[in-house]
């Protein structure tokens, strides 16, 4: 497995919330800027790749216990996103990619869709 902290140095990821554990290991992905698709379809422990910028992802992450989101396409998280996400400890990095290439870049690092290789948590 990989650590959030991992995929921070090896995707140069802008880290915006410092909240949350960096050293919490990453149990798949998920990439959706639908909110409810999210809901229904992410497992805990997966790192969600979105273009969504509202607070409403952290409230989406806190519910599905996600390891941390990664916001796409140098999109810059609400002020009012980093304050929940601070205060919910929930890790939010930013990228220059777009979703296609950061999935592409996650999935070289290992990471599959959703805990391919462990038992959900």
């Amino acid at each position: 497995m990989i650590t959030l902290k991992e995929i921070i140095q090896k995707l140069n990821l802008e880290v915006m919330s410092a909240s949350g554990d960096f050293d919490r290991e990453i149990r798949g992905g998920y990439v959706s800027d639908l909110l409810s698709d999210v809901i229904a379809n992410s497992k805990k422990g997966n790192i969600w790749i979105t273009l969504q910028t509202h607070p409403n992802i952290v409230a989406v992450a806190t519910l599905k216990e996600l390891a941390g989101i990664i916001i796409v396409n140098k999109r810059k998280p609400e002020d009012e996103t980093l304050k929940k996400a601070e205060q919910e400890n929930i890790p939010v990095m930013v990228t220059e990619l777009s979703a296609f290439e950061i999935v592409g870049r996650l999935y070289e690092l290992g990471i599959g869709r959703a805990t391919e290789n462990a038992k959900e948590v």
